[in-house]
């Protein structure tokens, strides 16, 4: 889970926050089909993601969010952000589906407890100690224990018995070329330091060459380089920050949407062939009030969307058993009444990606958080 220090710093940059750290983590397994989670941190709000106009409240409640430039308009009920173009484009060829009005089991409306809550895969905060990721990789056969996290500390949701190492671009100077050979020179005859330097090289010129964390497509990119290498990690997790809009949400949100879409188009590009067998998952920890506060923003909520992209995905579709908008409809008269169990969600596509049974991984990744069935029928065999 991302600290208190950071989060609370990121979150005073206000309208300048910053999308995305460079912050990603990788598991190599031996297959070929990819999967990948990527965390909105600070609650997205997915009634303005995937706006139900068909419902007859939506306009009085969220009129002054709406902007002017329509969306790609999905079905009757849903049309999406106008800032999800590429996403939109992907909806269109059957990549892209989103499930409305779901949540984990967590309500109580904290950041830090509910990232909690949906990275380990637990029924309240704290319960469990390491993550649904690192226990997905546990299920499948591995090449070896290498996986690596470009990040100063690993996500909660890849802790655990699986050993994860970390890397941060440093803010030091770059070692001059001569001492790097020396080292290297060094290393060469060492069974054991000679592969974990020339790993350590290898992965620090990637980062470099793409300036990772610079831009979303560049973080995009950069997971394509990761996720294509012939024996290289098929399971990654990026964080993404800056979604908590409690004012000026209507151009602060746009701005997220479109570094989000930037950088799944760049990594649909950088995969290139092997978009075909991948699976990304985007969620949040929670969602956001149906009513507008006096900041033009929203406050903290309970449902939220999730959307699944990738060429593995049957797509073109929203999947949900929409609760509606009117008074006597929300939770705790605020919020979008949740309909479908994150968890449920995460097991079921987890598993149909990677080829695993869905009630087993759902046992193994949610056993203390939920006995709903997994939501399947997502991903192409």
């Amino acid at each position: 889970m991302i600290d208190r220090r950071r989060f609370l710093a990121q979150a005073a940059l206000g309208a300048g926050a910053v999308f995305v750290a460079p912050n990603m983590a990788l598991a190599t397994v031996p297959t070929e089909r990819r999967f990948v989670f990527i965390i909105q941190r600070g609650a997205a709000d997915g009634l303005d993601i995937l706006r139900p106009t068909g419902d007859p409240a939506f306009a009085a409640l969220r009129g002054g969010l709406i902007d002017d430039a329509a969306g790609t308009k999905l079905d009757a009920m849903f049309m999406l952000h106008p800032a999800l173009a590429e996403v939109g484009t992907m909806y269109g060829q059957g990549q892209a589906l989103f499930v409305h009005a779901v949540a984990s089991p967590y309500r109580d409306r904290s950041h830090f407890d509910g990232q909690n809550v949906l990275e380990t895969g637990g029924a309240q905060p704290y319960a469990v100690r390491d993550g649904w990721l690192n226990r997905l990789v546990t299920m499948l056969p591995r090449s070896g224990d290498e996986a690596i996290a470009i990040a100063s500390t690993v996500p909660t949701a890849l802790r655990g018995s699986v050993q994860v190492a970390s890397y941060a671009p440093s803010a030091l100077p770059h070692a001059a070329d001569d001492l790097m050979t020396r080292v290297t020179a060094l290393y060469d005859a060492d069974p054991q330091l000679h592969p974990v330097w020339g790993a350590a090289l290898e992965t620090k010129g990637e980062v470099t060459n793409t300036t990772a964390g610079q831009d979303p497509a560049s973080l995009g990119r950069l997971t394509a380089s990761f996720l294509t290498k012939p024996n290289g990690p098929r399971i990654a997790m990026l964080e993404t920050l800056g979604w908590d809009t409690h004012n000026a949400q209507k151009g602060r949100l746009a701005i997220q949407l479109k570094n989000l879409d930037a950088m799944l188009a760049a990594m649909r590009d950088g995969l290139g062939s092997a978009w075909a067998n991948t699976t990304v998952l985007v969620a949040t920890e929670f969602g956001r009030t149906v009513a507008v506060n006096g900041t033009g923003g929203t406050d903290h909520g309970t449902g939220a969307v999730a959307m699944l992209v990738g060429g593995a995905v049957k797509g073109g579709r929203v999947v949900s058993d929409w609760p509606g908008l009117a008074p006597a409809k929300l939770y705790q008269a605020r919020d979008l009444r949740p309909t479908s169990a994150l968890d449920a969600l995460i097991a079921g596509t987890a598993a149909e990606s990677l080829s695993l049974d869905p009630e087993r991984v759902r046992r193994e990744l949610f056993a203390q958080a939920t006995r709903e069935r997994p939501i399947t029928g997502l991903i192409k065999r």
